[in-house]
């Protein structure tokens, strides 16, 4: 059974985490999403970089049996990161690799791609499933287009705030996803934080539902992000991370949606000056492995691993925290126009997207409602 903690059996979901348990709804290994010629064009551009690192690093590979006298390490894997390296997720991914290489004595090593070298999200996991990368971390979005029952943890103002998500991630309704990963070639190892997601546009601010009509937003490869745009009157347009800077100054999008420090790193802000703080969702991220690779280590490795794993998300949540203010400040010093939408737009906003429960959570609406019920628990 896949998962951070062995499940309790005193819960109300205990019939749901059952059924995980005895494999109702396994399913085959699955590629991710529908992908363009361009997508294609970016999973084999990253395929090579990873045969390379194959071949220059021995990714992946186990050594002589005299590497732990030599001192050169029995594992060496690779770990893609598509965010910039001094970006909390990355340094979450850096801290990982410390940690392996401290508690396995320097047999594991893990060396670290950052700034999307190996591609974006949606390669990676095309890399993932069949052990081209080894280890990664990537939002939710592109990851339910694998895993559809991860939509849950990301409808739209579904959390009261940061402290309500993780009250949830990090208990037993966690757990109960960590089991719909059962039949695919990827094991999750840990929560990272993602933040929260707000519009922010180039020429116009958006102050109301009205506003969103006919605006060209982009969006992650995700058919509930898709959705959700839709829902609100605007027109949703997939672009890959690294294209949204160049579609916001060319005027091919309007506006786009992200977190504080993504908007500030990849500098949306010198090109998209409104930033409207509707906090519509937020967007969990996890940290995980290819099966392909967890098959290689044995079970006290794979222990260390999760700890490690661990570990890295506590100290990734308190890097993210941090430079969520840091990456507000520098935006508002550098004259970005900020807007609050009052509780009563905000309430016309979630009513809007209302229905994409019924599409998308027709099945899990016990779980939807313990989500809920967490956030009114003291």
């Amino acid at each position: 059974m896949k998962g951070f903690d062995a499940f309790s059996d005193s819960s109300p979901l205990t019939d749901r985490r059952q059924g995980i348990r005895e494999g109702k709804g396994a399913r085959q290994p699955v590629k991710g999403g529908n992908i363009s010629a361009i997508g294609c064009l970016k999973v084999w551009m990253g395929l090579a970089l990873a045969g390379m690192a194959l071949f220059f690093t021995g990714c992946g590979m186990k050594e002589n049996g005299n590497d732990s006298i030599s001192g050169v390490p029995e594992y060496v894997f690779t770990y893609a990161e598509n965010q910039a390296e001094d970006y909390p997720t990355s340094l979450g991914a850096y801290r990982f690799a410390e940690l392996v290489k401290e508690k396995t004595g320097g047999r594991i090593e893990i060396q670290v791609k950052a700034g999307g070298l190996l591609g974006d999200e949606q390669a990676i996991l095309e890399q993932l499933q069949f052990g081209g990368v080894d280890f990664t971390r990537v939002s939710l979005s592109p990851l339910s287009e694998i895993v559809p029952e991860l939509n849950v943890l990301q409808m739209p103002y579904i959390y009261t705030g940061s402290e309500h998500m993780w009250k949830v991630l990090d208990g037993e309704i966690g757990e109960i996803f960590i089991g719909f990963f059962e039949g695919i070639p990827i094991q999750p190892l840990a929560w990272y934080d993602g933040g929260t997601r707000n519009f922010y546009t180039s020429n116009m601010p958006i102050r109301s539902l009205e506003d969103m009509k006919g605006m060209r937003i982009r969006v992650q490869q995700s058919s509930l992000m898709e959705d959700t745009m839709e829902s609100l009157g605007a027109e949703a347009v997939p672009t890959a991370f690294d294209q949204v800077y160049s579609s916001l100054q060319r005027g091919t999008i309007d506006g786009a949606e992200n977190s504080w420090p993504s908007y500030e790193s990849e500098k949306h802000y010198e090109v998209a000056g409104y930033y409207i703080l509707d906090e519509h969702t937020r967007v969990p991220e996890m940290q995980l492995a290819s099966q392909v690779t967890w098959d290689k280590l044995s079970k006290e490795d794979q222990q260390i691993i999760r700890e490690c794993a661990r570990e890295s998300a506590t100290y990734q949540r308190i890097q993210w925290k941090e430079r969520e203010k840091s990456s507000e400040e520098r935006v508002r010093a550098e004259g970005c126009q900020v807007i609050l939408l009052s509780e009563e737009e905000k309430e016309r906003f979630r009513e809007a997207v209302a229905p994409l429960y019924e599409k998308y959570c027709s099945d899990y609406m016990d779980i939807v409602e313990a989500i809920r019920n967490a956030g009114k628990e003291p």
